[in-house]
This record gives structure tokens, C-alpha cells and sequence, in this order.
């Protein structure tokens, strides 16, 4: 891994850290997102410090640079975050349409308890007059 390229990888993930933990105290962020960022940017800053364990694993898996194994590496985790999100997105779509769908039957009950109350009134007030 070059010094230059270290060195990006260095003042991305500190320059990540600061602008998360600045949106977690502004309250722009929830915490639980904010981990899954806080901790990528700590293995990248790890990796950067370390080349050693990135040259490591690369040779492992059989890829020819370290450069190649983090840009694969950073690919295939935010692959996978993005795959969560869109089953969290999803599962929330779901909840809103039946949290819409509650309410509009609620709605519709309240009509019909108001129609049937002023159907009754108006009962009474027809029998109350003869």
C-alpha cells in the first residue's frame, strides 16, 4: 500500500468519524446508524495504520494487491449495508400501510358512530314531538 494512499485512507475515516459523531450530538443521526459507521471507519482506519493485516488477508484470499482487497472489501460491506437497509426500508413500507390502514378504518368508525348518534337524536326529537 503507498504512503499516498495510506495517508487518504488515514484522513477519510478520521474526517468519517468527526462528521458522525458531530451528527450523533446534533441529533441528526440515531445512534444504532450511526455504529455501523463509526465502525467501518475504525477498520478502515485500522487497516491504514496496519497495512500489515491488509497484506495479510489479501495474500490469504489470493488478491494480487491490498489496494484491490480494500477497494473489495469496503464493496462488499457497504453491499451488505445497503442490502439491510433496503429489508429495514421494506419492512417499514409494510408497517406504514397498515399503520394508514388503521387509521382510516378508525376514521371511518368515528363517522359511524357520529352518523348513528345523530340518527338516534333525531329519533328522539321526532318522538319527543308527537
Amino acid at each position: 500500500m503507498t504512503p499516498l494512499f495510506r495517508a487518504i485512507l488515514i484522513i477519510a475515516s478520521i474526517g468519517t468519524l468527526i462528521g458522525i459523531v458531530r451528527k450523533v450530538r446534533n441529533a441528526k443521526v440515531q445512534i444504532e446508524s450511526s455504529v455501523f459507521w463509526i465502525g467501518f471507519s475504525t477498520l478502515l482506519l485500522f487497516l491504514s495504520i496496519f497495512p500489515q493485516v491488509a497484506e495479510a488477508v489479501a495474500d490469504l484470499l489470493g488478491i494480487y494487491s491490498t489496494v484491490n482487497f480494500i477497494f473489495l472489501f469496503v464493496i462488499f460491506v457497504l453491499f451488505i449495508h445497503q442490502f439491510t437497509n433496503s429489508i429495514k426500508i421494506s419492512q417499514l413500507e409494510d408497517r406504514i400501510k397498515e399503520l394508514t390502514q388503521e387509521i382510516a378504518v378508525r376514521e371511518l368508525r368515528k363517522k359511524d358512530l357520529e352518523s348513528f348518534e345523530e340518527e338516534k337524536k333525531n329519533e328522539e326529537n321526532n318522538s319527543n314531538r308527537m
